[in-house]
C-alpha cells in the first residue's frame, strides 16, 4: 500500500504540471485578454479610456510579457500561495473566492449526504424487491429524476418556496445578510435556504445512484456465495448486509473522486439560476471575462481535488473489496 500511495504521489506532480500548462494556455488561446476586453467594450459605448492606466496595469501584471513567461511567473506564484490578482474583482484570487468557499462546501455536503441517505434504501428496496410493485414506482421517479432539467425543477420550487413557506426567492441567505460576518441568525437563514438547491442539485445524482446501486446489488445478490451463505442457514438480512451489499458499495465508495472537486465548484448552473453565492458562477464569470488568473487558478484547484479525491477513492475501494489489488495483475 504505501509503495502504491508513493507512486501515485510522484505520478501527480507531471500530471498537475500538465493541467496547469494546458490549462493556461486554453484560457489565453481567445484573442486578447481581460484589459482589452474592458477597452473594447468601453470604446464600444462611446466612453472615453485610460489607455495610459491600462498600459500600467499590462505592464504591471507581466500582461505584456510572453506567454511563457506569464506561465512560470504565475507558476511560482502558486508554490508561494500567492494564486495571482482578480482583474474583473481588483482584489486578490484569495479574497475573491475565500468568501464563497465555505457556502460551496456547505452546499456540496449537504448535497451528498441526501444523495446518500436517500438512494441507499432505495436502491436496498428496489433491488431485494426487484419487479415488485414499490420497485415500478421507485424506478418511475428515479427516471423522472433524471429526465427532469435541475435549471426547470430550480424554478419551480423557487416559486413553490416563495408561495408555501414565503422564502425569498434566490440566494443562500436572506439579502440582508449578504456581506455581513457570519452569525447565528445568517447562519439560521443560510440553512432556511439550503433545502433548495440540496434538493434541485441531488435529484439526479440520487436517481443515478439508485439505479446504479440497485444494478449492482442485482448482480451480487445472484453470485453462489451469497447463495451458499443461505443455504448453510445464514439470515437473508444478515447475508445481504455482510456480503453483497458490501461490494455493491463500489459505486459509492468511487464518487470520492468527484466529489471533492464538487466541493469547490458546485454546481454552475444550478448556482447561477438560483444566484447561490457559490464559487460556480465566479468561475464561468472567470472564463466569459477572460480573468485568466482567477479562471487558472480555479482549474488547477479542480484538477488537485480531482487527483486527490480518485486517490483517495482507490484506497478506499482497495480496503472495501478485497477483490481488488493495487498491486495489479493477477495472483494465484
Amino acid at each position: 500500500m504505501f509503495g502504491y500511495i508513493a507512486r501515485r504521489l510522484m505520478i501527480m506532480v507531471p500530471t498537475l504540471l500538465a493541467v496547469s500548462a494546458i490549462s493556461f494556455v486554453i484560457i489565453q488561446l481567445p484573442p486578447g485578454d481581460f484589459l482589452t476586453t474592458q477597452l473594447n467594450e468601453q470604446l464600444a459605448r462611446g466612453e472615453s479610456a485610460d489607455l495610459a492606466h491600462i498600459e500600467f496595469l499590462r505592464h504591471t501584471y507581466g500582461l505584456d510579457k510572453p506567454l511563457w513567461q506569464q506561465y512560470f511567473t504565475w507558476l511560482f506564484g502558486l508554490l508561494r500561495g500567492d494564486f495571482g490578482y482578480s482583474f474583473e474583482y481588483e482584489l486578490p484570487v484569495r479574497d475573491v473566492v475565500g468568501d464563497r468557499v465555505f457556502l460551496t462546501i456547505l452546499v456540496t455536503l449537504a448535497t451528498t449526504v441526501f444523495i446518500w441517505v436517500v438512494s441507499f434504501p432505495i436502491g436496498i428496496y428496489s433491488a431485494v424487491h426487484q419487479y415488485s410493485a414499490g420497485d415500478y414506482i421507485l424506478t418511475f421517479f428515479g427516471f423522472l429524476g433524471l429526465a427532469t432539467p435541475n435549471f426547470l425543477l430550480a424554478l419551480v420550487l423557487l416559486y413553490f418556496a416563495n408561495v408555501a413557506f414565503d422564502t425569498s426567492i434566490g440566494g443562500l441567505m436572506d439579502p440582508h445578510f449578504i456581506g455581513q460576518p457570519m452569525s447565528w441568525a445568517k447562519f439560521l437563514s443560510v440553512l432556511e435556504h439550503l433545502w433548495i438547491p440540496v434538493i434541485v442539485i441531488g435529484t439526479a445524482g440520487t436517481a443515478s445512484m439508485i439505479r446504479r446501486l440497485r444494478a449492482n446489488l442485482l448482480d451480487e445478490l445472484q453470485k453462489q456465495y451469497f447463495v451458499t451463505a443461505l443455504a448453510k442457514g445464514l439470515s437473508p438480512g444478515r447475508a445481504l448486509v455482510k456480503y453483497p451489499l458490501r461490494m455493491a458499495l463500489n459505486p459509492f465508495i468511487a464518487d470520492i473522486g468527484s466529489i471533492l472537486p464538487e466541493l469547490l465548484s458546485g454546481a454552475t448552473i444550478v448556482s447561477v439560476v438560483l444566484s447561490l453565492q457559490t464559487t460556480g458562477p465566479i468561475l464561468l464569470s472567470a472564463l466569459q471575462s477572460q480573468d485568466m488568473y482567477l479562471a487558472g487558478s480555479f482549474v488547477l484547484l479542480l484538477a488537485v481535488m480531482t487527483v486527490v479525491g480518485v486517490l483517495i477513492s482507490d484506497m478506499a475501494l482497495a480496503v472495501l473489496d478485497p477483490r481488488i489489488r493495487l498491486g495489479g495483475g493477477a495472483t494465484r
